[in-house]
């Protein structure tokens, strides 16, 4: 017999499974979150949060070596590596306190331990059985090696990266998306030698040509080192070097860090035992609404086929709970979920790249402004950030958005809501934008695709 019963049972506290155990707890089920690390999960533990609390500082940095630029005389300054690593703990003790406030506040037990399914409306938490109505999966994703290659010594993921004991003097960095460029960003800013490797043609390469374009100039300036088109391969790690080649090279850093992508974290979830399959990449099969197979559980987050985004996840865990309560529900348009990647420069997009969508046959129209050339982009003192609006002729449609430079990940947000509202890029070109202000960029790329940019 099981040991307790609940209406709603999430396993994983990360933003997918703790907004889910809210909503469930909010519409009056009776709740309880599994968790067998720390409340927050790996993004406010080990990846997102941690990740943006030491770029951030990198940030500061940067502007403090530009003060001068800005009639401000300062001193060289210094990085303080133990305060950057106590800053980041402040961060993240203060976010996954206020989660674990929100179960208290809720009314939502936590249960610390490993959990896996057991059928029949049942999962086993570290030997006890436990009874749930609804299961949502919510475990996240773990980290990948590259082909011949092991995780152990010097050769390290994405999530100890930002937690390295010292800052080091040479950093290799295998992968240029979002993680690895943030990663290569960050630490050459503080002062580390990075070289930054990517298999594919361009950085950055699931976003549009031209913002990647812009990325790769901006990560060089900060003294990147950067390999396309590139393998790493015979990676050897020593007590203090880590060695590799590539292609004909060979090169060596204190530390190898492997960011080419993540799995599923199912192992321990004996999905077998209650009917729920896997498809493509080992992802959860689910439908619209985020069942699975199995009646009665859920999968969210890395563990389904979308991006791998915490904010997806989110909303995700909403539509997974909503449903079990029997409300309606619409399934995600995955293309329109924003895609934040907080390398300097920032990016921001959602939906198609120009290619994308010239690809799939529509009639194409483009609408690109620099930042110049709007007032804020030099008041600022980013002339070269880049909004570009792809859309249809037909009908105004605004069929996806990318913006690289200052405040591009909060940028895209306002065209997103235009394109989920319905609303098209003459409608951009039309609303009044502040003035003097970054965001009068997009309402130029607006006027630009619609024919009629002023500023430009």
């Amino acid at each position: 017999m099981p040991e307790a019963s609940y209406d709603c049972i999430v396993i994983g506290s990360g933003p997918g499974g703790y907004v889910a155990a809210v909503r469930a707890a909010q519409l009056n089920m009776k709740t309880a979150v599994v968790e067998k690390d720390q409340v927050g999960g790996r993004c406010l533990n080990y990846a997102c949060i941690p990740a943006k609390a030491v770029l951030r500082v990198a940030d500061v940095l940067a502007e403090v070596k530009e003060a001068a630029d800005f009639g401000i005389k300062v001193s060289d300054p210094e990085v303080d590596w133990s305060g950057v690593m106590a800053r980041r703990e402040k961060v993240i003790k203060t976010l996954t306190g206020g989660v674990a406030g929100l179960f208290k506040k809720n009314g939502i037990e936590l249960i610390t331990g490993e959990a896996a399914l057991a059928g029949a409306g049942n999962i086993t938490v570290d030997g006890s059985t436990i009874a749930a109505k609804t299961i949502v999966l919510a475990t996240g994703s773990v980290k990948r090696p590259i082909p011949g290659t092991e995780f152990g010594g010097r050769v390290i993921g994405t999530e100890e990266a930002w937690a390295l004991p010292e800052k080091p003097q040479t950093l290799a960095v295998v992968g240029a998306g979002a993680s690895g460029a943030e990663i290569a960003s960050a630490y050459a800013r503080l002062g580390t030698e990075v070289t930054l490797f990517e298999a594919l043609e361009r950085v950055l390469p699931t976003e549009d040509a031209d913002i990647s374009k812009l990325v790769d100039r901006g990560l060089k300036r900060q003294g990147i080192t950067i390999h396309t088109s590139t393998f790493v391969e015979n990676i050897e790690s020593t007590e203090s070097i880590c060695r590799y080649t590539h292609g004909d090279n060979k090169g060596e850093a204190e530390w190898l860090v492997i960011a080419t992508g993540r799995g599923p974290d199912v192992d321990a979830l004996q999905l077998d035992q209650a009917g729920v399959t896997r498809g493509n990449a080992g992802l959860i099969e689910v439908d619209g609404r985020l069942r699975t197979k199995a009646e009665g559980i859920y999968a969210i987050g890395d563990l389904v086929p979308g991006p791998a985004l915490a904010h997806k996840a989110s909303d995700e865990g909403i539509i997974a709970v909503e449903d079990a309560a029997g409300l309606e529900t619409h399934p995600i348009d995955y293309p329109d979920v924003p895609r934040a990647t907080f390398c300097t420069p920032n990016v921001g997009s959602f939906g198609l790249t120009e290619e994308q969508a010239r690809e799939q046959g529509h009639d194409v129209v483009v609408g690109k402004v620099q930042y110049g050339a709007v007032g804020a982009g030099t008041v600022y003192g980013d002339r070269t950030g880049l909004v570009k609006v792809v859309g249809d002729k037909q009908y105004g449609e605004l069929l996806g958005a990318h913006i690289v430079g200052t405040r591009a990940t909060e940028l895209i947000q306002e065209l997103v809501n235009v394109r989920v509202l319905e609303g098209g890029y003459p409608e951009i070109a039309r609303i009044i934008h502040g003035h003097p202000t970054l965001s009068e960029a997009v309402m130029e790329a607006g006027r630009a695709a619609d024919g009629w940019l002023i500023h430009g």
